[in-house]
């Protein structure tokens, strides 16, 4: 597969939490080459913004005009745009890209408070909404774009995003009209503590626009991109005094670029006396992060992969885990070229869809699909 090219038009937040900086490092991780047009330049950091400098809209589509005529575009994500004249002008220009799938985040606010779009620019979002895929908006940006209705009415599906509501369970809504298209698709998912919430709006609208451009539906890349942002913010360490930012970076090997590739993250042996191979590993410098009585631990190594230990009647040998995008389409495929499973996917207890097989020499391979329940499931040690 070819790199992913996303197009990102967008402001710059010289604290690197949210903007072009988030945008371009949630790209790189999700294995796609990010080019930039810069809206608008912010000083600002975790506890708000102190000043935001425009960029002239001619500059803004040279910028565009100079990757797309070179490099080409495979989607677009659309976040501050900094002034109305540009919104006009990037609606025009984005009608010259038919086919390519546009996300666009509606930027009104920042994290911390700061107006981001005047009413002039604001209103232009319409336009931008004709020509988007989908749209982004939190639940203040949704009321002020006149609710779901009015921006399903330009033609956009609407991802009511709903980190801005109330309760410990996070809710997640995407309204979509036209032939064939779920009218109403959700997400649930336990609301994270902590103050690593700035850019999450960036990083989830990116993530969505490198999923889409790697073919997936839009079903699919907004669940895909809920995992990059939920695992993002759970490796987050606290910077700053304020809203802090996300950690891109650590999301290394929890969400897999290809739906067929499976890819090596886990290690599971066999294990005697779980206490002493428990300091045996935490010896050699890996880290733990899960223990489940005297019978299993789980570690997590510098590279992002995770390594386990297991008393049991069943683990007798060593298991290796290939986390695979789609479980169900890779074990359908499988089967449809001989290979015969040793278990069928099952949902287990511990968060994680697998399917389990023998090769030639009978070692186990377990497929699966895990995201943040392999590094960060509600049980992790505390103190890891």
């Amino acid at each position: 597969m070819t790199t992913p090219r996303i197009l990102i038009v967008a402001g710059s937040d010289s604290g690197g939490g949210a903007g072009i900086q988030a945008d371009i490092k949630t790209a790189t991780m999700l294995g796609a080459h990010a080019m930039t047009a810069i809206t608008a330049i912010t000083a600002q950091n975790t506890l708000g913004v102190d000043a935001v400098h425009p960029i002239p809209t001619d500059m803004v589509m040279a910028q565009i005009d100079a990757v797309v005529r070179d490099i080409g575009v495979d989607a677009v994500k659309i976040g501050m745009i900094g002034s109305a004249r540009t919104a006009h002008a990037l609606a025009d220009r984005l009608r010259d890209l038919p086919g390519v799938p546009v996300v666009f985040d509606p930027v009104m606010i920042s994290t911390s408070g700061a107006r981001l779009a005047d009413e002039a620019t604001v209103a232009a979002f319409e336009r931008l909404m004709a020509v988007a895929t989908v749209a982004t908006p939190n639940l203040p940006e949704l009321e002020a774009l006149g609710g779901v209705d009015d921006m399903l009415s330009h033609g956009c599906a609407v991802l009511q995003k709903g980190g801005h509501g109330e309760g410990e369970v996070l809710v997640d809504r995407l309204h979509q009209r036209g032939s064939g298209a779920a009218p109403l698709v959700e997400w649930s998912s336990p609301r994270i503590d902590g103050m690593a919430t700035h850019g999450t709006g960036c990083t989830l609208s990116t993530a969505i626009a490198c999923e889409l451009a790697k073919e997936w539906t839009l079903v699919e890349a907004i669940g895909r991109a809920r995992s990059f942002v939920r695992i993002a913010m759970l490796g987050a360490d606290e910077l700053g005094r304020g809203a802090g930012p996300m950690a891109q970076q650590g999301v290394r090997l929890d969400l897999n670029q290809s739906r067929w590739s499976p890819m090596l993250n886990q290690v599971t042996v066999p294990a005697s006396d779980v206490p002493a191979s428990e300091h045996f590993y935490r010896l050699l410098g890996l880290k733990a992060i899960v223990r489940s009585s005297r019978r299993y631990a789980r570690f997590e190594t510098e590279g992002g992969a995770t390594f386990s230990i297991e008393m049991t009647e069943e683990r007798k040998v060593p298991a290796v885990y290939f986390e695979v995008g789609d479980l169900n389409v890779v074990v359908h495929y499988l089967k449809g070229q001989g290979l015969s499973f040793a278990q069928e996917p099952i949902d287990r207890p511990w968060g994680w869809r697998e399917a389990r097989l023998f090769d030639p020499a009978g070692n186990e391979v377990c497929l699966y699909q895990a995201g943040e329940m392999r590094r960060f499931p509600p049980w992790r040690i505390a103190d890891a």
